[in-house]
């Protein structure tokens, strides 16, 4: 199996070093920059299999380095945050990240969390363009919503016939919805069939994809169901 190849943006020396000491104990091979715009240039150079992004970094913030990373690539994005309750989640999740991790983090937490996006990007960040590994759906073929097509075995995705891009988190969103239409679906049914979270997890991380998905597909295309969760009008 190849290595996998984490760039790490973080501008505080003790945590960059000692993460990067833990990720490479762990196996993975990992880039470590202090600043968003080397960040950058290491992601163009290198194109890495995940990128874990702190949210305040200087020369270009994560949010602003993740928006940047989502215009050129789908590969996974991890923000870290010092703050669990701070608006910069939000953001970091609405620019395209993927997943969030709270500081201070334990070693192992952060591994897992890796380890989780990277099962469901397929490993190497995930064929660019859609990517969800197609275990998240019992049905195969073209399933269709009015003028929304869901291609289940190529993984694509259609509005009337115009083709949508999505991330592979979002497209393994929508296969969950797809492929049970007019069912609602809790959030944390989400978090452990999307994210692979066995664990618990923050339900916002839930809201942000889907409100990112209705700006693809339509926003009236999935309905919150409230104190329930959501679900996709068939």
């Amino acid at each position: 199996m190849a290595e996998t190849h984490v760039l790490f943006v973080e501008d505080d020396d003790v945590i960059r070093e000692a993460t990067t000491l833990a990720l490479e104990r762990d196996g993975f091979v990992v880039t470590a920059m202090p600043d968003g715009l080397s960040g950058l240039e290491s992601f163009r150079a290198d194109r890495p299999d995940i990128a874990l992004l702190d949210v305040m970094v200087p020369g270009m913030d994560g949010v602003s380095l993740c928006r940047r990373i989502r215009d050129e690539s789908t590969v996974p994005v991890i923000m870290l945050s010092a703050r669990a309750d701070s608006i910069d989640v939000v953001l970091g999740l609405e620019a395209g990240a993927d997943d969030y991790v709270t500081k201070p983090f334990d070693g192992s937490v952060l591994v897992a969390r890796i380890r989780a996006v990277l099962r469901r990007f397929g490993h190497a960040g995930g064929p660019q363009g859609g990517g969800a590994d197609d275990d998240s759906s019992g049905e195969r073929g073209v399933l269709a919503f009015g003028d929304l097509e869901v291609d289940t075995e190529g993984m694509e995705v259609r509005k009337a016939g115009v083709s949508v891009a999505l991330t592979p988190t979002e497209m393994r969103l929508l296969l969950e919805f797809s492929t049970s239409p007019g069912t609602v679906l809790s959030r944390d049914r989400l978090l452990e069939r999307v994210w692979d979270y066995d664990w618990g997890g923050d339900t916002r991380v839930v809201d942000v994809h889907v409100q990112r998905l209705r700006t693809k597909i339509g926003q009236d295309r999935i309905e919150t169901v409230r104190g329930f969760g959501y679900k996709l009008k068939a």
